[in-house]
């Protein structure tokens, strides 16, 4: 019987680190992320500028691949992600971003990204965002629920100024 053993490292040792491409860490196992292809990192580009050219009309800070400690040994990097102003000022912000975005590659399991959107809901992310990067088709998960199917392929933040019409984002 084959079995893979992990080893596990600390957490000083991850933030001290670079790995190419980066890694998440999860309470010491070094998670490989599934890096994207064109359409991918396409729409990655393409969503991050768009937000961040909007981004004082919204009063917000947009990041891409940016490691956040969601909890104690949980070191996610979500593909996109937006801050509510204040901004955080930490390397490794421990407040979760006002928004999440997941842009799916062609080696994730949906499973897992549901997994991972559900525990980034209840670390305190208020909105992940998972995105099919050549349909654009996309659900939402919140604290109330999901996913969601986001209608028209329009993201609306409630209680924000917040709108993001993915084709138009994509046209730009």
């Amino acid at each position: 019987m084959d079995m893979a053993v992990e080893t596990l490292i600390p957490v000083e040792e991850y933030l001290h680190t670079s790995y190419s491409p980066d890694r998440e860490y999860r309470d010491g196992v070094l998670m490989e992320r599934n890096v994207g292809d064109n359409a991918h990192s396409l729409l990655q580009i393409a969503l991050g500028s768009y937000a961040r050219r909007r981004r004082k009309a919204w009063g917000v800070q947009v990041y891409t691949e940016f490691r956040i400690r969601a909890r104690e040994g949980w070191y996610p990097i979500p593909d996109v992600c937006i801050y509510a102003l204040p901004a955080p000022i930490e390397r490794y912000p421990s407040r979760m971003p006002l928004l999440w975005v997941e842009i799916l590659s062609e080696d994730d399991r949906m499973i897992e990204v549901w997994d991972k959107a559900k525990d980034l809901v209840a670390c305190g992310a208020p909105n992940v965002w998972i995105i099919h990067p050549q349909t654009l088709d996309s659900q939402l998960l919140t604290p109330a629920g999901g996913p969601n199917e986001v209608p028209d392929k329009t993201l609306r933040i409630p209680d924000t100024s917040i709108v993001i019409p993915l084709l138009e984002v994509m046209e730009e």
